[in-house]
């Protein structure tokens, strides 16, 4: 064979590499696509006033109900569902990354989780009367597994993205899922507001448009379990379940010897559960706080929507520039003074809580996704889902604190505002615990080099 032959079949056999791996992410991306509509629809739109309303309907003369015979504002039961459903996160979450490290099978962990939290999700069309239980359980499963199908889809991320290029696709990733949430608000808004001629009842309008979020997520799913590869195991053998928590204790030895990406993880912890949290609970109190109605809020969370897909990409492009950490600390900054704002929304105002909502759309995708790219550089690789199970914790797993801030807060005060207002701490924190991590030194610690698109003066 000549030296010329050989070439040619090397220059070939790295294209059809390349374009395995565009492949992939362009499947990769399809998850964001099927789990962000759930995020959205139900979430942060649907079913926290939703399930409030069952809840009142359910609540003694004091306001209160009594799951496991402990009393609980009807107004805070949505937001303790949502920190039960992180705390069962969190028992499930390591396992779920150990498992798919060490058998090397991904895809049907990804799968499973996937499918159960969509059967969850669509089995709330039965949600309904004072089923306030029912709804809780199902929110329970559904946040879940939702939580372990991300370890295992972000864990993707290292295998199919080259260092230099996990800022765009992390943050392409973020903007597909944003573009389906809006299309299905669309969606959901005009059955909503047109329930009348569509011969439905509002209530089952809105059960209607919490179920089929869970068809849709079901039946996107189909297209990564189709184009992703399946990678080598790090570890195998024999008695899996019990190696793989083995294996995590191990990994957790192993952080400890990695002291950066612990410092990275606390403050992504930090300001990541005041994100969800405002995500989770802006519906409720849009709702109760400040008298908006249902079709407002759908026009408001679609707004985010829109916005958050050229924020996603906007904000890649500005890390590019000025450094992916300097990018997050500066979204921290915004997200404070968005918070801030709520507090002083005046009730009844539709145009200014639209205001705000374009507010949280700019930043919203972006500081998720570059805070995914740079904790990507930071695992050791062959470990990726267990250390993104650490860090899905931090993301999901470990955001029942600010729900719980936010319930405890309406418990004892009787205001939104208040509670809102309250999430300010997990911004601040987190900006100054980021502000200290040398991010480059944990790049270099974990083997990995350091990108020159998010290296710099930013991440020294």
């Amino acid at each position: 064979m000549g030296a010329e032959t050989a070439g040619a079949m090397i220059a070939t056999g790295a294209a059809d590499e390349a374009g395995a791996r565009k492949r992939e992410q362009r499947g990769w991306y399809f998850y964001d696509w099927a789990c962000s509509v759930y995020s959205t629809s139900v979430l942060t739109v649907f079913l926290g006033p939703y399930l409030t309303e069952v809840a009142k309907s359910a609540a003694d003369a004091d306001g209160y109900v009594h799951p496991l015979g402990l009393p609980v504002r009807a107004g805070s039961f949505f937001a303790y569902s949502v920190s039960l459903s992180v705390i069962v996160s969190v028992l499930v979450m390591p396992l779920a990354g150990a498992l798919a490290d060490r058998t090397g099978r991904k895809k049907p962990l990804l799968g499973a989780a996937a499918y159960l939290g969509a059967a969850a999700t669509a089995g709330m069309f039965f949600l309904g009367g004072d089923r306030y239980l029912l709804g809780g359980v199902l929110l329970v499963v559904a946040n879940a597994s939702i939580a372990v199908s991300t370890v295992v889809y972000n864990a993707f991320l290292p295998q199919i993205a080259a260092p230099d290029e996990r800022d765009a696709v992390s943050s392409r990733g973020w903007a597909f899922g944003y573009a389906a949430g809006a299309l299905v608000l669309v969606l959901d808004l005009v059955l909503y507001l047109g329930h009348d001629s569509f011969g439905v009842s509002e209530s089952t309008a809105v059960r209607i448009c919490l179920s089929s979020a869970g068809l849709w997520w079901g039946v996107f799913t189909l297209v990564p379990l189709r184009r992703l590869r399946e990678r080598p195991a790090a570890a195998g053998g024999a008695g899996v379940v019990g190696g793989s928590w083995r294996q995590l204790g191990a990994t957790l030895k192993d952080m400890r010897r990695r002291p950066v990406t612990l410092w990275f993880l606390l403050a992504y912890l930090l300001y990541n559960d005041g994100i969800q949290t405002v995500i989770s609970q802006a519906s409720v109190f849009g709702s109760e706080e400040l008298g908006l109605s249902q079709s407002t809020l759908i026009v408001a969370i679609l707004l985010v929507q829109v916005l958050a897909v050229a924020g996603a990409l906007g904000m890649g492009r500005l890390a590019l520039r000025y450094g992916t950490k300097r990018t997050v600390l500066a979204s921290l900054g915004a997200w404070t003074v968005i918070v801030a704002c709520g507090y002083f929304l005046p009730a009844g105002a539709p145009v200014w809580f639209f205001v705000l909502a374009a507010g949280i759309g700019l930043i919203m995708g972006g500081s998720q996704a570059l805070s995914r790219s740079l904790f990507s550089h930071l695992v050791p690789a062959g470990k990726e889902a267990e250390y993104f199970s650490a860090y899905e914790m931090s993301d999901r797993g470990m955001s029942w604190l600010g729900p719980l801030l936010f319930g405890l807060t309406y418990q004892a005060t009787g205001s939104y505002r208040d509670a809102i207002i309250s999430l300010v701490i997990f911004f601040v924190l987190g900006f100054g615990v980021l502000l200290r991590v040398p991010l480059a030194r944990g790049m270099r610690e974990a083997g990995n080099t350091v990108p020159e698109g998010v290296a710099g003066r930013s991440l020294v």
